[in-house]
């Protein structure tokens, strides 16, 4: 079994082989550790978010909605930036994602919380929608996994390597583009392009949930260190965000079109 490869950008390449070389200890990465830990983490997210909602239509007037979200954009940023830069220590610091992960998770929620109560106080409704979308559809990829009704071979990683890749090079020449004065609207417009692109990276976004689950596996039936099981979260939980940043942009083009 090669356990040296992963196209999951942060469950990097040849990090059970580092791990396992490294590591001293007799504890070993387990599945049961790793589901506890993803439910601890899924609860820190759920808590900080709640916290952000709460503020926000604490003081929501639909006849002012700026200043709701005015209360809430030092969550937004403060948890956007500060979610990236923990994550992006995280992927180079596996040891550390004991205590990383539960970081990453809150600043996360305050990010999400802010972003999910602007979107409902566009769209009621919306939200609730996009929670229950995105545990149906993380469910749904598990079962897929565990059935091997998709194997994840060395073809289908470097699949979805290729794929996440061109969607981070089509972000930056965007960006790029953008600051030259081109217009990309039509990349978080509600038009026929917009909508294709966002089903074309909800679904991407998706899949990737097979390499987390496929990493996970192979480090407890390889023995990798205890801590992996936290960096296993880690990848897991950043897939998971991923796919609800997703879900929530897509529903909003939906019911922006009704």
């Amino acid at each position: 079994m090669n356990l040296t490869k992963s196209s999951n950008p942060v469950l990097g390449s040849r990090m059970f082989e580092r791990a396992q070389t490294s590591y001293v200890g007799d504890e070993r990465m387990t599945l049961n550790g790793t589901i506890n830990k993803t439910a601890l983490v899924i609860l820190f997210v759920f808590a900080s978010a709640y916290y952000v909602w709460q503020q926000f239509f604490g003081v929501f007037d639909p006849a002012n909605p700026g200043a709701a979200s005015g209360s809430v954009t030092p969550f937004i940023l403060i948890g956007g930036i500060g979610g990236f830069i923990v994550a992006m220590i995280a992927s180079f610091s596996p040891k550390r994602s004991g205590i990383l992960t539960p970081v990453y998770a809150i600043l996360e929620g305050l990010f999400l919380g802010g972003l999910s109560a602007m979107f409902e106080a566009r769209f009621p409704g919306l939200v609730v929608k996009a929670v229950a979308l995105t545990f149906m559809v993380f469910l749904s990829m598990l079962l897929v996994y565990r059935q091997r009704i998709i194997k994840v071979t060395g073809k289908f990683r470097r699949g979805m390597m290729s794929a996440m890749m061109g969607l981070l090079f089509f972000y930056l020449a965007s960006w790029i583009a953008g600051m030259f004065g081109a217009n990309v609207s039509y990349l978080s417009g509600g038009g026929s392009f917009g909508l294709i692109f966002s089903l074309i990276v909800t679904a991407i976004s998706a899949f990737s949930l097979l390499l987390d689950f496929d990493f996970i596996e192979r480090g407890a039936a390889a023995g990798a260190p205890k801590y992996m099981e936290w960096y296993g979260v880690f990848g897991l939980l950043v897939s998971l965000v991923w796919l609800y940043v997703n879900i929530l942009r897509l529903l909003s083009i939906f019911a922006s079109r009704d």
